[in-house]
């Protein structure tokens, strides 16, 4: 994390690609990449802090301005220093990193899959902060020993400031933050649970979004005092941040105590597999009303589409034995079947490689014993269906 990392640690599937920004090359063979959105937080700490500089400083004239955007260079040092100290230290723990994102809100880490424990996840989160705090150890050294004027002095001032704060702010406990990771840890040691510690490290993210909204804005207020616009509109913007982050990780961690609902048997509708090179008049007579559903495969046995039912049933019976039954079938994705015996975690993260939203489900013989819909899926991580009938019940 830097300044702010939503799901830093967490394991991630996307590989990096453009969209994630420029390339800024590898450092220990790990992608680093600066995202569009850096340039706003640059624009704006120019814009902000330029006049402030050139006030304070009159000698510099419009030179206040290039200084600023130095600042906005060294916060990127210092965030990319703190990112590094997490993927480095993961690393320990052979925890594959994808990427680092250099963003508006500072950066992220993003991990690939791993398994992760209470102490090696406070370890690796802890890492970044103390980073920060190394380089503003160090800065401060620098300024103590050396008699450091005009423009090197106020960068010098700056870059120990900026690590300092970026360190004390990180390591508030609560997440998006990376002290989230050790009120998780700490719930995730005495319940066995993780995601129990997930949830409880939302809340209190949310909770600290309510204290500095107190804090910074509430109090000044009720004290009488003139709210300065940037400095609000920053806190504002910051703490919206911190409870979308905390949000998403209360609601990640609930969807991950369902995923052992996740199975591929148990969820999949009773299908058949047919032949491809069959005829709508094969496909009535090896369905019933309590099997509708027929899945084609090729002559390899591999499903490859599944027949639309109502189209199936619109057919003329005279014709019935001499129309294709792919004229009313629908093409599957490639590669989109599952063994029956998937579930959990990996059948998901396989199933969000594959294209469409139906797959064959298939026994150890290869044979089709059922369709998986993408939407049971859903259903089964999210509850949503199942809030939905007890809402129903509940408004009888």
């Amino acid at each position: 994390m830097s300044v702010a990392d939503a799901g830093g640690q967490g394991p991630g599937t996307t590989a990096p690609s453009r969209r994630d920004g420029i390339p800024l090359g590898r450092i220990a063979g790990i992608p680093v990449f600066l995202a569009y959105s850096w340039f706003i937080i640059a624009a704006f700490t120019v814009i902000a802090y330029g006049p402030v500089l050139q006030t304070n400083n009159p000698r510099l004239g419009i030179t206040a301005f290039f200084v600023a955007f130095a600042y906005a260079l060294l916060l990127l040092i210092s965030v990319l220093a703190h990112e590094l100290a997490h993927a480095l230290t993961a690393k320990l723990f052979h925890w594959p990193t994808e990427k680092i994102v250099l963003n508006l809100w500072g950066g992220h880490t993003q991990f690939q899959s791993f398994t992760a424990s209470p102490g090696r996840s406070v370890l690796v989160a802890m890492a970044g902060p103390a980073a920060n705090f190394v380089l503003a150890g160090a800065g401060w050294l620098v300024l103590s020993s050396a008699d450091l004027g005009g423009v090197a002095g106020i960068l010098a001032n700056i870059f120990v400031w900026a690590n300092l704060l970026i360190g004390i702010f990180n390591v508030l406990p609560g997440l998006p933050l990376d002290g989230g990771r050790l009120v998780e840890s700490a719930v995730w040691k005495v319940t066995g649970s993780q995601d129990k510690g997930t949830v409880a490290a939302g809340w209190a993210g949310r909770i600290i979004v309510i204290a500095l909204a107190v804090w910074f804005i509430l109090l000044p207020l009720l004290s009488g005092a003139r709210p300065d616009i940037s400095f609000t509109l920053v806190t504002a913007l910051v703490g919206s941040f911190l409870w979308v982050g905390a949000s998403a990780s209360i609601q990640q961690a609930r969807m991950r105590s369902r995923l052992y609902l996740v199975d591929a048997a148990a969820l999949a509708e009773p299908a058949i597999g047919l032949s491809d090179a069959g005829t709508v008049a094969d496909f009535q007579a090896n369905t019933t009303a309590g099997m509708p559903v027929a899945v084609l495969c090729d002559r390899d046995g591999r499903p490859v589409g599944i027949v639309d039912a109502g189209a199936a049933a619109s057919v003329p019976a005279a014709l019935a034995a001499s129309t294709p039954v792919t004229a009313v079938s629908y093409p599957l994705g490639a590669g989109a079947y599952v063994p029956e015996w998937s579930k959990g975690q990996e059948l998901v993260q396989y199933l969000a490689q594959l294209e469409g939203q139906e797959y064959a489900v298939v026994d150890r013989e290869g044979a089709v014993t059922g369709l998986l819909r993408q939407s049971a899926v859903l259903s089964a991580i999210t509850g949503k269906d199942r809030s939905e009938r007890q809402n129903q019940r509940q408004n009888r």
